[in-house]
């Protein structure tokens, strides 16, 4: 890249974090890769632009963009979602700010990543990669969401799709994962790490009705941690949703074997 236009990305956007007193802190990251890299001005433009926005929303929290947290961060995109982000910008904004932090770590300015338990959005979703759009929509508006347990149903289906959890985290989730005003699933995997998965606009829906309503009603009095009971008030194993997709699949005129 030539200077001039080094310059001239790295130029945009500035803010009073640099300026008359050096360089602000996006400005020294840019200039890192750029010089250990050689990145294309089209990359340049794309982490300042996805560092830009997030430290923008951080000083309206009064916070500066290197002491961001994981709940900052997570907190911001929760915001985008709802915002009507799709999950390839999501994963593409994660990944500006994952390389900016883990910069700030080696440089030694910060001690902890914050996006190290962030887990990067699923980009393709999760339900079987051999259906169409079409086969995806049908399934997905199969369940009769009229009844408690069809609503549940709907609800797991739009968390499956939004995430790309394992058939194995869905049926395990409970309450205490559930972050809604972050909109995230807190995930704890093998050797107990912690991952959080940001929820789309459309799963955190279904889950608020599911979670005012038809839980309450298909658990009548009984009390469970798990976030998505049988109509007994158990949790739901594996092979139970599995038949449930199946028998779904099949209203939904999916001939494809799942």
């Amino acid at each position: 890249m030539s200077t001039a236009v080094k310059a001239s990305v790295l130029s945009r956007a500035q803010r009073g974090k640099g300026g008359a007193s050096g360089p602000g802190p996006i400005d020294r990251f840019l200039d890192a890769v750029w010089m250990e890299r050689g990145l294309s001005p089209n990359t340049l433009a794309a982490y300042r632009a996805d560092l830009t926005a997030l430290e923008r929303w951080l000083d309206d929290q009064d916070i500066e963009l290197p002491a961001a947290k994981r709940g900052d961060l997570l907190a911001f995109m929760a915001a985008r979602v709802q915002g009507g982000a799709r999950p390839r910008s999501t994963a593409r904004q994660l990944s500006s700010f994952r390389r900016f932090f883990r910069y700030l770590v080696r440089e030694g300015q910060l001690r902890e990543d914050p996006t190290a338990q962030i887990a990067m959005p699923k980009v393709g979703r999760s339900l079987p990669r051999s259906l169409t759009e079409e086969e995806v929509e049908a399934l997905l508006a199969a369940p009769a969401v009229g009844d408690p347990l069809g609503h549940r149903d709907r609800t797991m289906l739009e968390v499956l799709y939004a995430t790309g959890l394992r058939v194995s985290e869905l049926v395990n989730l409970k309450l205490a994962q559930v972050n809604l005003n972050q909109g995230v699933l807190r995930i704890v995997g093998k050797g107990d790490r912690e991952r959080m998965i940001p929820l789309g606009e459309e799963a955190m829906q279904w889950l608020q009705q599911f979670l005012q309503g038809p839980r309450v009603e298909i658990l009548l009095e009984r009390q469970t941690d798990y976030l998505f009971p049988t109509r007994r008030g158990d949790r739901m194993t594996r092979q139970a949703f599995w038949h449930i997709i199946k028998r779904y699949a099949k209203k939904a005129s999916v001939a494809r074997e799942l």
